[in-house]
């Protein structure tokens, strides 16, 4: 059974830095790609970085230049060290894995940024 358990849940003031993580179990997790994404109130939920099996990291424009996505194979745990934070980084982040060989995707329960003076 694949389970993916987020930590960091955090409320930082405008400016300021939070490193969320993720472990991840029952996955190969050597060669599957990981992912951040996010959900605020009333939108849909978007990408905010991933990462391949080679470390090649990828972002979505909002994050690019703030956020870094890195990942410990192992530890089978990635991480998003997101600096300079904003109002409207303000969301639930959800972690993303996909096996390599697979189409199936898998998703954490989710954990709470606010970004808030």
């Amino acid at each position: 059974q694949v389970q993916l358990v987020e930590s960091g849940v955090g409320l930082v003031q405008p400016g300021g830095s939070l490193r969320i993580s993720c472990a991840a179990s029952g996955i190969a997790f050597d060669t599957s790609t990981m992912g951040w994404y996010r959900q605020a109130p009333g939108k849909q939920r978007e990408l905010v970085a991933s990462i391949t099996r080679d470390s090649t990291a990828a972002y979505a424009d909002s994050a690019k230049g703030r956020f870094t996505i890195s990942r410990d194979n192992a530890k089978t745990t990635v991480y998003l060290q997101m600096n300079s934070l904003k109002p409207e980084d303000t969301a639930v982040y959800y972690c993303n894995a996909k096996w390599s060989y697979s189409p199936i995707m898998y998703w954490g329960q989710g954990t709470q940024v606010t970004v808030s003076s």
